[in-house]
């Protein structure tokens, strides 16, 4: 979201995570903005029998944690290394001066908050309706005509099923088995365990 010059101009700090760390937990206040600058790290809630509903899959470049820095409230989900990965924080102060001398930026997170509550709109739509069939072909959709989560040269999907799963509350042995029927009508492909929307 913020060049990385910009952000270390402005006091920003690199740091390492490990693979499996946690990065920051749902419920907690914090001052800082995040952004990602290489690895993955997925963005979850974990309900208390200890299971993960992905709300999002951050990729380099872009920003996670948010909400927390426009509304003063907690996280609204916990933010995990995927793996091993290298973040850039920034205290919320200079973050907001970041903003106020560049309006244009200011514009990109609310086109980036509106584009985030888009994706929680459908997949709220999807999961109301009980159609395992139908909410996996409106993600993968979304996901091909956003860029994001698919190669865009080969078309392969980059997630696995089991996020899939955690992305819809599905169970992974119903996404496996919609994804068979998919693919016999034809709508994806599956080569040697890869999948191509």
């Amino acid at each position: 979201m913020i060049d990385i010059d910009t952000l270390l101009a402005w006091g920003g700090v690199f740091k390492k995570i490990k693979a499996g760390e946690i990065i920051f937990q749902e419920g907690v206040h914090s001052p800082l903005y995040y952004q990602l600058v290489e690895g993955k790290v997925r963005w979850v809630n974990i309900n208390e029998q200890g299971k993960e509903f992905i709300q999002i899959l951050i990729e380099p470049g872009e920003c996670f944690g948010e909400f927390a820095l426009f509304d003063d409230g907690p996280f609204a989900a916990t933010a995990i290394a995927d793996e091993d990965s290298v973040i850039i924080r920034l205290h919320k102060d200079s973050f907001y001066e970041i903003l106020k001398e560049n309006p244009q930026l200011h514009f990109e997170f609310s086109k980036l908050l509106t584009q985030r509550l888009r994706f929680k709109f459908l997949i709220l739509k999807e999961l109301a309706n009980h159609n395992p069939e139908n909410s996996i072909s409106s993600l993968l959709k979304y996901f091909k005509e956003h860029q994001k989560n698919i190669c865009t040269k080969c078309n392969k999907l980059k997630l696995t099923r089991q996020q899939i799963a955690d992305m819809t509350g599905f169970r992974v042995e119903t996404v496996i088995r919609t994804m068979k029927n998919m693919q016999q009508k034809g709508e994806l492909i599956i080569n040697k365990g890869k999948v191509y929307c």
